[in-house]
């Protein structure tokens, strides 16, 4: 019996950025991308990547959650019952 796996490598093309620091910061950021095992250029990505990611949206349970409860409510009554008589 012969297994066969495949594997689908999505690349995204990558693209030269020149920046222009101060020269002792370039040696703390290669010092530290050394310890890290990575490079200034993934640093610098990643860095973008989280910079540029959209606002997480706000779940509305949790909004709701947050909310004071009102101090003359009775959190046992039928609150249906009790608008529909307010209103008559």
């Amino acid at each position: 019996m012969r297994i066969i796996i495949k594997y689908a490598h999505l690349c995204s093309m990558k693209t030269r950025l020149n920046l222009i620091i101060d020269n002792a910061l370039l040696k703390n950021m290669k010092t530290y991308a050394l310890k890290r095992g990575t490079s200034i250029s993934e640093l610098v990505e990643h860095y973008f990547k989280t910079v540029a990611r959209p606002a997480k949206r706000k779940n509305i349970i949790d909004m709701v959650n947050k909310l004071e409860t009102p101090a003359k409510v009775n959190m046992r009554a039928d609150l249906k019952d009790l608008y529909y008589k307010d209103k008559t």
